[in-house]
């Protein structure tokens, strides 16, 4: 069974997802992926995670632009969810993508460095 926060959560990330794609036309947001929505129990707030592909500055950039359009993406939202109060939005960048990147690396140094010392051995 699902709590009704779920079910907004999963509603609001496909119409940012959509607006991404089709509707949200500043220049700072870059190539963005939404990986999550979270709705607290009470549907005031939706924190939406995302990740971007590029440097610091874009990814700051980014961010600051989807600030800039959360207006825009409340008026959608309040059109596409019939619900009695529309919930604020705040986007956060994702740091788990990176940290999976980063282990990643790490593991990779491992591995490699395990097989160049069973090439020395033999």
């Amino acid at each position: 069974m699902f709590k009704r926060s779920e079910k907004v959560a999963e509603a609001v990330h496909e119409l940012i997802s959509e607006l991404l794609v089709k509707g949200l036309k500043d220049p700072r947001i870059g190539f963005v992926t939404i990986t999550g929505v979270k709705v607290t129990d009470d549907m005031h707030l939706a924190t939406v995670y995302f990740t971007v592909i590029g440097s610091d500055a874009e990814k700051k950039a980014t961010e600051q632009g989807l600030n800039s359009a959360r207006g825009f993406i409340r008026k959608e939202m309040g059109k596409s969810l019939r619900m009695r109060y529309v919930p604020d939005i705040v986007f956060k960048y994702d740091v788990s993508v990176d940290y999976g990147y980063r282990i990643e690396s790490i593991l990779k140094e491992i591995s490699s460095s395990e097989q160049s010392d069973d090439k020395q051995d033999s």
